[in-house]
């Protein structure tokens, strides 16, 4: 009787371990999603697309652009000073490498057709969560949206 009662514990305990397991399992694919692991974005087109970054501070407010057209891509920083409501930008113009698992490369060695001892480098990864490209900065985990996805969803907002 004892050994029918283990039996049947075990195999109860493999059945709910299995259905735990799907959902566990389901938990971790999104998650990995939303980290950019594991999303197969080859057959995403990023040519003629913006990207944007604002990061707001007490001072000033910063506002960084990556447009990419083909193989070039041009970054452009601009400075909003909030005590005397002046800007300021600079535009950089370089060129970016695609790899295979979704790394992006900017170097920008040209600032305002002026070649720059040290160009601008960024190594991004591109994510897509909720049909929004992102572009997260590898380095200090900026999160660079696609234009086009945020002109979508303050229109969408808007109509609600």
């Amino acid at each position: 009787m004892n050994k029918i009662f283990s039996g049947l514990m075990l195999v109860g305990a493999s059945f709910f371990a299995h259905a735990q397991y799907g959902s566990i399992n389901a938990i971790l694919t999104k998650l990995e999603e939303r980290k950019g692991v594991n999303q197969n974005l080859s057959d995403v087109n990023i040519d003629d697309k913006k990207f944007v970054l604002i990061k707001d501070f007490k001072d000033h407010t910063e506002r960084s652009f990556i447009i990419i057209k083909g193989k070039d891509a041009t970054y452009v920083e601009m400075f909003d000073d909030k005590a005397t409501n002046e800007s300021t930008s600079n535009v950089f113009s370089g060129d970016i490498v695609r790899s295979r698992k979704n790394i992006i490369s900017l170097r920008a060695d040209l600032l305002e057709n002026k070649k720059v001892p040290i160009p601008v480098t960024k190594t991004l990864l591109l994510t897509k969560l909720d049909d929004i490209l992102y572009l997260i900065d590898v380095n200090n985990k900026d999160r660079w949206i696609d234009e086009a996805s945020f002109s979508k969803a303050k229109a969408s907002s808007k109509k609600k």
